[in-house]
């Protein structure tokens, strides 16, 4: 973990590391409401969108994103 990511706060870590699994899986904000709603959370393109600009979401939000985007495993020194 570099000097600049310790300095980040908890809510940028999150929110970084949730876009860079969304592009990583090519996952638009659209596709990842449809994604969630699979699994039981009823999300909009805009909330999502909102959620990740402010960075500030429920543990629930992130693991569900996780599953929806199907990440298998997580290093919590990628946070």
């Amino acid at each position: 973990m570099s000097k600049q990511d310790k300095q980040l706060s908890w809510e940028d870590r999150a929110k970084r590391f949730l876009k860079a699994e969304m592009k990583r899986a090519d996952v638009s904000y659209l596709e990842l409401a449809k994604r969630l709603k699979e699994h039981g959370l009823e999300e909009t393109e805009a909330s999502i969108a909102n959620k990740l600009s402010r960075g500030t979401f429920a543990a629930t939000f992130f693991l569900a994103a996780l599953v929806a985007l199907e990440v298998e495993g997580i290093r919590l020194e990628d946070i």
